[in-house]
């Protein structure tokens, strides 16, 4: 069992920023992905981004290139998600999940582990 505790999130006007983070803990080992979704009221959840277990390897919603930015710490099995340039549209409830692979996926079923999440909010 894995345990995932978001924090970091919050009220923000239009082209602020905030920065997200995630904790596991429990069953943790180096050979794993840790990824970031977000679901809006009424919609899907979607993917944000994601990053392999070295860090090197990460993956991007294209709603969030060259303004999210995923690292980790993989001492601390600890992942951020720095969020620049926020939009009205980043408005969710945003989830830090976990699987087991080397692959950085981008289906929320293809994670098995879950935070119980926490709400970005951006005011126009």
């Amino acid at each position: 069992q894995v345990q995932l505790i978001e924090s970091g999130g919050g009220l923000v006007q239009a082209g602020g920023s905030l920065r997200l983070s995630c904790v596991a803990s429990g069953r943790t080992s180096s050979m794993y992905v840790m990824g970031w979704f977000r679901q809006a009221p009424g919609k899907e959840r979607e993917f944000v981004s994601g990053v392999n277990w070295s860090g090197r390897s990460t993956n991007y919603a294209d709603s969030v290139k060259g303004r999210f930015t995923i690292s980790r710490d993989s001492g601390k099995n600890t992942v951020f998600l720095q969020m620049n340039s926020l939009k009205p549209e980043d408005t969710a409830v945003y989830y830090c999940a976990v699987r087991y692979s080397l692959a950085v996926l981008t289906r929320p079923r293809d994670y098995e582990y879950w935070g119980q999440g926490t709400q970005v909010t951006v005011s126009s």
